[in-house]
């Protein structure tokens, strides 16, 4: 299937990655690169709250009839785009803060966790921290009513406490008999 971004997948986009600038999409790949490692189908796509106010509308008002769960959202500067999704859309929407301005994302993570009360928005981590954990919160929210996505889920949690604790084996080797 080609999604409206023209990228193939499996199956009908269930969740919406977008970005207010192509320059986002570096950072919001990392988003795209989790979401397939769970078998996610997604969609990506750039829309401005500022630059194209129509689009943007178009895009959150009709995220539900294409069978959207949840959308990622690429929040720089003020972080409009994701305030205005989620004030559009009875959908989840995770914001991602983007370091795109001097203050180096601040200013973006302060707007995703200012929203005003009953226009929801969950904000992670800025940059490419942000954007993997946005993926792996939507997978989450998806995995409530998909047994498939949730034991992806259990695998990649296992795969992470076991690569800690190999981690750890090394570190325990390299200064054994090191420390008194």
């Amino acid at each position: 299937m080609t999604t409206r971004d023209g990228s193939k997948h499996s199956g009908k986009p269930l969740v919406g990655i977008i970005m207010g600038s192509d320059t986002d999409l570096p950072v919001m790949s990392e988003s795209a690169k989790m979401l397939e490692k769970f078998g996610v189908p997604y969609e990506i796509e750039v829309t401005s709250a500022h630059r194209s106010p129509a689009r943007t509308h178009e895009y959150a008002s009709t995220a539900v009839s294409r069978g959207l769960k949840v959308v990622i959202v690429a929040a720089g500067g003020a972080a409009h785009l994701a305030g205005v999704v989620a004030a559009m859309s009875t959908l989840p929407v995770i914001a991602v803060p983007m370091a795109t301005t001097v203050l180096s994302g601040i200013d973006a993570l302060l707007s995703s966790v200012q929203m005003p009360a009953g226009v929801p928005v969950a904000a992670m981590a800025i940059d490419k921290p942000g954007a993997i954990n946005a993926a792996i919160f939507a997978a989450e929210i998806l995995a409530t009513s998909d047994p498939e996505v949730a034991q992806r889920l259990t695998t990649y949690k296992e795969e992470l406490a076991k690569s800690v604790a190999e981690k750890s084996a090394r570190v325990k080797q390299q200064y054994a008999g090191k420390t008194s």
